[in-house]
């Protein structure tokens, strides 16, 4: 069984990002769990939805506490939430990142975060160029899937774009363009 965090804001689309891939990874043929969790109920309240997946049936029916991999919507949650809660050794973290900082000076300002394999996407930049949200609150859900994609391989991309038809009502080709370039613009760290 794998078991992925997602940790995200309000309206970031945290949540969708993780029915979208329960989605392809169900039309894959996987056993899927994914469910929500939320503090506050605002727009911009940390949110995190909770996946699981096998190849048999699951009977477990709680939220993730030790991740195979983490999915970090907003760089910022690494000052106020604990990310790394439970991951496992060599997990993946997946941050929205900006290409225009160092994320050198934040794994030394998080020694925590040394322990696990890190990747960045500048998630943020791309859901802006494809005018998904606003841009003082750019939804990347589907960018930043397409970077966990590359990374994992847990579904192909095609999968992830079948998703995404599937379950986002609106700019749906913007979507699945932000997606592909998300999914070439990945860097492990």
């Amino acid at each position: 069984m794998k078991e992925i965090r997602f940790h995200g804001r309000g309206g970031q689309g945290a949540v969708i990002a993780s029915e979208i891939l329960a989605t392809a990874l169900f039309a894959d043929g996987k056993y899927v769990q994914t469910f929500p969790e939320f503090g506050v109920e605002r727009r911009g309240a940390p949110v995190q939805a909770f996946l699981r997946f096998d190849t048999k049936p699951i009977l477990l029916r709680c939220k993730v506490y030790t991740p195979d991999d983490i999915v970090v919507l907003d760089p910022m949650l690494v000052r106020t939430v604990n990310i790394t809660q439970g991951l496992k050794p060599n997990g993946w973290i997946l941050l929205n990142y900006p290409d225009n900082l160092n994320i050198h000076k934040t794994i030394e300002a998080h020694p925590e975060l040394k322990n696990y394999r890190i990747a960045t996407v500048d998630a943020t930049r791309i859901a802006i160029k494809y005018r998904l949200g606003p841009k003082t609150a750019p939804i990347v859900n589907t960018a930043i899937l397409g970077a966990f994609v590359r990374l994992t391989n847990y579904v192909t991309l095609e999968q992830i774009i079948e998703g995404i038809k599937e379950y986002v009502p609106v700019k749906i080709e913007e979507n699945i363009e932000a997606t592909k370039e998300a999914y070439e613009m990945v860097r492990e760290i």
